[in-house]
C-alpha cells in the first residue's frame, strides 16, 4: 500500500514536472521584464532573430527587454564600418556592453603562425591584431579573440610554446597603450578542432604567465574545456588570476545550459561566488527551432543563474 501511494505520488509529480512549454517559457520571460541577469551574459546576433526579427539593432532591443547586459559578435572585425557603427549606437543607447570579437583565428586555423617559425606569417598575425584595435574603438569593445593557430608535429611543443610567447608579446605591445585585451581561446581537439596549438587550461596558463602582459589573457569556453580536459571548477580557480573572460554551451551538443551534462548553475553560483564580473558569452546555438526555441533559451539561462 505505501509502495503503491509512493508510485502515485511520483506520477503526479513527473506529471507536473513536465519540461517547460513555450507558453510557460513565455510567460516567466515576460514575467522577468528587464530585471538583469546575476552573471553578464552575452548572446550573439542570429540567437534571437526568430523572436527579435532579423535587424541587428532589434535583436540588440529584443535582449536588452529580457535582462541581458553584454554582446558578442565574432565576426564585427568583418562588418561595415557604417554597420559597426549603427551597432555601437544602439548598445550605447541600451547600456549593452560589448564582448569579444575575432581578432585572429578564423581562417588561420591550418596556419603555424604563432608556433613556426614563418616570418611571412608572423607579421600578419601582428598585423591583424594591430587592425582589430580600430574595430575595438568604433564598436567600445575591450576583449578580442586570439587563436595561435596549428601544432606542428615535427618540432618538440616547448620550442612551439616559446615561440608562441615570443610572438604574443609583440601582439600585446600593440595593445597595452590602448588598454584593450586579447583573450587566448583553447579549443577542444576531439570535437571540433583537431590539430590546434592551444586547446587546455593549463597550457593557456602557461603562456599567459610568460608573456607576462595584462592585454594577453585567457578565455575560458566551458564547453570546449568539458570536452578536452573536464574538471571544469578547479581549473577554473587554478587559473583564475590569467582569466578575463568566459564562454558556454553545454555538451554534447553545443546548445543552451541544460540540455546536456554540464552542472551550470553550479558553474555559474561558482563565477559569482569568487566576483566575477566580466563577460559570459553565449557561443552556442538553441536545442529547438523557431521563437519557442529563443523562448527556452532565455528560459534556459534563467534557470541556471537561480542559485
Amino acid at each position: 500500500m505505501q509502495r503503491r501511494n509512493f508510485l502515485a505520488a511520483a506520477a503526479t509529480a513527473a506529471a507536473t514536472a513536465v519540461t517547460t512549454s513555450p507558453a510557460s517559457a513565455q510567460s516567466t520571460t515576460q514575467d522577468a521584464g528587464t530585471k538583469p541577469f546575476r552573471l553578464r551574459y552575452a548572446p550573439h546576433f542570429g540567437l534571437f532573430r526568430n523572436a527579435a526579427g532579423n535587424d541587428l539593432v532589434a535583436q540588440l532591443e529584443f535582449a536588452a527587454a529580457q535582462g541581458f547586459r553584454d554582446w558578442e559578435d565574432n565576426t564585427m572585425h568583418k562588418r561595415p564600418v557604417e554597420e559597426q557603427t549603427r551597432i555601437a549606437a544602439a548598445m550605447e543607447r541600451l547600456g549593452i556592453r560589448m564582448g569579444v570579437f575575432v581578432a585572429y583565428g578564423v581562417g588561420s586555423f591550418d596556419k603555424r603562425s604563432f608556433t613556426g617559425s614563418d616570418k611571412k606569417l608572423r607579421e600578419e598575425a601582428v598585423a591583424e591584431v594591430r587592425a582589430s584595435v580600430e574595430v575595438a574603438k568604433r564598436v567600445n569593445a575591450k576583449w578580442m579573440t586570439v587563436v595561435p593557430g596549428a601544432f606542428s608535429i615535427d618540432v618538440e611543443e616547448g620550442y612551439q610554446t616559446a615561440r608562441c610567447i615570443d610572438l604574443l608579446r609583440r601582439c600585446a605591445e600593440v595593445l597595452e597603450p590602448h588598454d584593450l585585451v586579447m583573450v587566448l581561446e583553447p579549443l577542444n581537439w576531439w570535437k571540433n578542432h583537431a590539430g590546434l596549438f592551444l586547446r587546455k587550461i593549463p597550457q593557456a596558463y602557461e603562456i599567459c604567465r610568460g608573456v607576462d602582459s595584462p592585454a594577453c589573457k585567457i578565455l575560458f569556453d566551458v564547453y570546449h574545456q568539458q570536452i578536452q580536459e573536464g574538471n571544469l571548477i578547479p581549473n577554473i580557480d587554478l587559473a583564475w588570476d590569467e582569466i578575463a573572460y568566459f564562454q558556454v554551451g553545454d555538451n554534447p551538443g553545443r546548445n543552451e545550459p541544460g540540455t546536456g551534462e554540464i552542472n551550470y548553475r553550479n558553474v555559474f553560483k561558482h563565477l559569482h561566488t569568487r566576483g566575477f564580473d566580466g563577460v559570459v558569452g553565449m557561443e552556442h546555438g538553441a536545442s529547438r527551432g523557431g521563437k519557442e526555441g529563443d523562448l527556452a533559451v532565455i528560459e534556459a539561462y534563467r534557470t541556471a543563474d537561480a542559485f
